[in-house]
């Protein structure tokens, strides 16, 4: 056909390269705002009508793009945790392959807990509570610890996974380190030496 192309009756037409750069534009808006304010207060006194406020923009607008507060700290927290997903798959051992399980556990544990020492905040908003099961990270973490348990040769490590996770609970962190005052570097080394004992090097199946 010669010419544009008719469009089809209540057919929408495509989004343009300008909507789509709004679009983009206000996302960044809203998670550069959203990260200032998650790091700055209480996740729980964190709403929809402080971040639209505070990154300049309508409730429609940050409505379009997430639905609640706990899905713009996910995508926030998301950022970082992929870098770690990263080496897990093929950074250097012992947090990539290549070492025992045992030791791949514990330098799991350490990187985990130097995230959430670097991001309690988001952690807080995006993974408290039963919805800290439904992340598409605690999925990555979850077949990660499992296939240690597997290649250790594990008993049950469907049962076992979450128990190993457990103490990587946002929650239980900011308890450890805010309320009891543990350092960091001690809330980590009983965790390796529990990775080491759970799968020792001399015990694989």
């Amino acid at each position: 056909m010669i010419g544009s192309a008719l469009q089809a009756p209540g057919a929408r037409p495509a989004p343009g390269p300008r909507r789509r750069a709004d679009a983009e534009r206000n996302r960044a808006q809203i998670l550069a705002a959203a990260e200032r304010l998650f790091a700055e207060g209480d996740p729980r006194t964190i709403t929809m009508d402080r971040i639209a406020k505070a990154a300049g923009v309508g409730r429609a607008t940050l409505y379009r793009s997430f639905p609640d507060p706990a899905s713009v700290a996910v995508a926030l927290l998301d950022t970082h945790e992929r870098l770690l997903q990263g080496q897990l798959v093929q950074g250097p051992p012992p947090l990539g392959p290549g070492a025992p399980a045992g030791e791949r556990l514990a330098a799991f544990y350490l990187a985990m807990l130097d995230l959430l020492e670097r991001h309690l905040p988001l952690a807080l908003g995006a993974e408290t509570g039963p919805e800290r099961f439904r992340t598409g990270a605690y999925g990555f973490w979850r077949v990660h610890v499992r296939t240690l348990l597997v290649a250790h040769g594990a008993e049950d490590p469907d049962a076992l996974v979450d128990t190993v996770l457990a103490p990587l609970a946002p929650e239980l962190f900011a308890f450890q380190r805010h309320e009891l005052g543990l350092p960091v570097e001690r809330i980590g080394a009983s965790l390796a030496a529990f990775a080491r004992g759970l799968l020792p090097a001399t015990a694989r199946s």
